[in-house]
């Protein structure tokens, strides 16, 4: 009985490649798909719920970007970047869901905890300090919001997020400085 070099035994294909599970869906593996929604499917469903402000439509969003993803799999070029292109996906389907529905209300938010390291203060402290800017982000208004999330968790450029919102770059930028000063503003007494 040989070794299997790809991990298609045991729980060797979570150790794979992104390039490698990309191949392996390609060719119908259910199995590796699993190991990619596992791998990113956290980063999705935050990135989801911060651009709809809701944990339902997060969920949403998240299933039907994995449905479309694993469709379309074959038309990755570069299975290397399938985090960005699930991401992409994430995103094309969010802002399809916030069109269709204008009227978003802000429910869950996603909070990322502080280290197990840190102290039970400090931990605490990043706990109140992420409510706060969550609460901030709420705040804003829509086309800010969608800008700000898309720019500094999604990490799109300018054009990029100019194309995804069906604006100009000069909007855009304007957004986001009124975005960014706003949570300036508000964030003054974390610093």
């Amino acid at each position: 009985m040989g070794v299997d070099p790809v991990g298609t035994s045991g729980g060797l294909l979570e150790h794979a490649t992104d390039r490698t599970l990309v191949e392996r869906c390609v060719d119908g593996d259910t199995r590796a798909f699993q190991v990619l929604i596992t791998r990113y499917g956290r980063m999705m469903k935050a990135y989801a719920v911060r651009l709809t402000r809701s944990s339902a439509d997060g969920d949403d969003v998240v299933q039907e970007a994995l449905i479309s993803a694993w469709k379309r799999i074959d038309t990755l070029e570069d299975g290397a970047m399938v985090k960005s292109w699930l991401m992409r996906i994430v995103s094309r389907r969010a802002i399809d869901l916030m069109r269709q529905r204008k009227d978003t209300e802000s429910t869950d938010d996603v909070m990322v905890e502080a280290p197990e390291r840190d102290g039970p203060e400090r931990r605490a402290e990043a706990s109140s300090q992420l409510g706060a800017l969550s609460a901030a982000l709420d705040r804003l208004p829509h086309g800010q919001h969608q800008a700000w999330v898309l720019r500094e968790i999604g990490g799109y450029s300018y054009e990029e997020i100019a194309e995804q919102l069906g604006q100009s770059v000069a909007s855009v930028r304007g957004s986001l400085a009124r975005a960014r000063a706003t949570l300036v503003k508000e964030m003054e007494g974390w610093r």
